[in-house]
């Protein structure tokens, strides 16, 4: 206990001390680089366990047939993490994403100190088992997390806390893809961190500290090595046109496909039961397509390397379809078919990881199969190199899935090396977004946000509106009657209260109507009808009612459409809780816009 109080009072003596010689922008550029150090330490040491752990399971398997340990080494992995989740965690850890962007929208920028190292296990185990996610979520979550708490070790106020949460993020990105500008764009496209020039440089130095780490660490290699054999022509446009069209497609089914899944396995509260579909689900699809198992990034290397049906048909290897060149595409196909299905299953079932990898693989096979058809097919008579839309599709499917077509094209530029690819990169991308966009309005991190009316945007209207809550603007001041109080208690009521309302609850609380001090002021001190008058017969009933489960937008809404200066606020049992008023509404809108709007 003593030395908890020592390292308490030398924490409160240092930051007394850096509030009098250390200005707050100063002291952000040093916290911003150190979120860059440590969150590429950690994402050097989760590509290390999932690497590691996936060599000593998998390195002595054979390649011209299938492996039937692929059945138990992913169920493993899930029940393992499932139970370190739910016996040493004991929170949920999953969309890792999603939680970041509650947090900023919710929380204040708080994120818990336990992700700080609960997401790198719990995804090194799934992955590294054969989990068919990514490593990158989990460790986004963590940078923000190392963002978040450093912040709060130091008493930071809630709006520099989300910067270094935008920080984390950066770091993660920049440090796992050895991409700087990607992890730049990606917090102020996904996570929605307004570009200010106060936001600029520590997103700047957390991401091109969280580089240099990973340089040092890894070396100056691309992630995915990428030699241009067929420099783009500009007859090749409408190809990349018609690719990014089908990259938003597939984005709009993995999407889709993902949530209808996530929707089956919500309907079960029993973790063992959902380990048992997740486990099956996806052993049996790694057993029958090998490429599922884990980031799929051998996958990759293999299909922006390859140069003939030779070095593309080793995709089949560990398999059932091992030898059989004629079934390349189907196979391929099927792969794209099942992969939202495993993704899925993994995190259902109990497992940990994230939709980067996903993402990246099924854009790469897309890529791949759209330009082999053309080929194949000979449609049109120009021939499309494979390696090239491989590489487009990866930004292409990145950019669907995410709603980030700037994030895309920077990723795969800096993942791959092919800035030489940079105009068709933008094409894919653009195309799949303006695709997707058609049918799903919200990228599949934001939509669960979205759809409560938590997400914030960089609409500011609608980003200050997010920041707000129910709690934040009601008022509970206001004298409760009964409806069937006569005229002389209501007279009592008004004698000690200050407003000019009264709601009228029924026993149980339930709202029945509202009594206005207007509507009765001709004839509340008209004593002989004290006794003849009561609250039922003088109340009116609300025009409009705000629930407490509302998001501040549909409260707006409702006041707009009512014209009301004042609604009431329930619970869902209709349960009185207090007044919203237009006046406190407009008043707290105002000073959440100048703090969030502010340098």
């Amino acid at each position: 206990m003593k030395i908890v109080d020592e390292k308490f009072n030398l924490l409160q003596r240092f930051i007394s001390w850096r509030e009098k010689h250390i200005t707050d922008k100063q002291f952000i550029l040093v916290l911003s680089l150190l979120v860059g150090l440590f969150t590429a330490l950690a994402a050097y040491v989760l590509k290390f366990l999932v690497e590691y752990i996936k060599e000593f399971l998998t390195e002595n398997f054979d390649s011209t047939g299938a492996n039937w340990l692929y059945l138990v080494y992913p169920v493993v992995g899930i029940l393992l993490t499932s139970l370190f989740i739910r016996k040493v965690v004991r929170d949920d850890i999953s969309h890792g994403v999603t939680k970041i962007l509650y947090a900023i929208s919710r929380k204040q920028s708080r994120i818990k100190r336990h992700n700080i190292w609960s997401s790198v296990c719990a995804s090194a185990i799934t992955i590294g088992m054969g989990g068919s996610v990514g490593a990158e979520a989990p460790i986004v979550l963590t940078g923000s997390a190392i963002g978040s708490n450093l912040g709060s070790i130091f008493r930071l106020d809630h709006k520099t806390l989300m910067l270094l949460v935008g920080c984390g993020a950066a770091g993660a990105v920049s440090g796992i893809f050895k991409a700087p500008i990607a992890g730049l764009v990606f917090t102020l496209e996904v996570l929605m961190i307004d570009l200010t020039m106060a936001s600029l440089l520590p997103l700047l130095i957390t991401s091109v500290t969280a580089a240099s780490v990973s340089y040092l660490l890894t070396g100056t290699e691309a992630m995915f090595q990428f030699h241009l054999d067929y420099p783009f022509a500009l007859e090749r446009i409408p190809y990349a046109i018609a690719l990014g069209i089908f990259c938003g497609l597939v984005a709009w089914y993995f999407t889709r496909a993902m949530n209808w899944i996530e929707n089956i396995f919500r309907r079960y509260t029993n973790p063992y039961v959902k380990f048992v579909i997740g486990a099956a689900m996806l052993s049996i699809l790694i057993f029958l397509f090998p490429p599922l198992y884990g980031e799929g990034y051998d996958t990759i290397t293999l299909l922006l390397n390859g140069t003939s049906s030779t070095d593309w048909d080793t995709v089949m290897n560990n398999s059932f379809f091992y030898g059989h060149s004629s079934l390349l595409v189907v196979y391929l196909l099927l792969i794209i078919l099942f992969k939202v299905f495993a993704s899925s299953a993994t995190n259902g079932g109990g497992g940990c990881g994230g939709i980067f990898a996903p993402s990246l693989f099924l854009g790469c096979i897309a890529g791949f199969v759209f330009s082999y058809v053309c080929n194949e097919f000979r449609i049109g008579d120009v021939f499309i190199p494979e390696k090239n839309f491989a590489l487009m599709g990866m930004a292409g499917l990145m950019s669907g899935v995410m709603h980030a077509p700037l994030t895309g094209v920077f990723l795969i530029a800096e993942l791959t090396g092919g800035y030489g690819l940079f105009l068709p990169l933008m094409i894919v991308s653009v195309c799949a977004y303006l695709t997707i966009i058609v049918f799903e309005p919200h990228s599949i991190y934001s939509m669960r946000l979205a759809k409560k009316g938590e997400l914030i945007t960089h609409h500011k209207d609608k980003a200050v509106l997010t920041m707000m809550n129910i709690e934040s603007v009601m008022e509970t001041n206001f004298l409760p009657v009964r409806p069937d109080m006569d005229l002389t208690e209501m007279v009592k009521v008004i004698s000690k209260s200050t407003r000019n309302l009264f709601p009228v609850v029924e026993a149980n609380g339930v709202l029945i109507g509202i009594v206005v001090l207007d509507d009765i002021r001709h004839f509340m001190f008209r004593q002989e009808l004290y006794h003849r008058f009561y609250v039922d017969k003088f109340m009116r009933k609300p025009q409009e009612r705000i629930y407490t489960n509302d998001s501040m937008e549909e409260v707006m809404h409702k006041f707009d459409k009512t014209g009301a200066w004042n609604l009431p606020v329930v619970d869902e049992n209709n349960k009185y809780k207090g007044f919203v008023s237009k006046s406190k509404m407009l008043n707290t809108y105002r000073q959440v816009l100048v703090d969030f709007s502010a340098e």
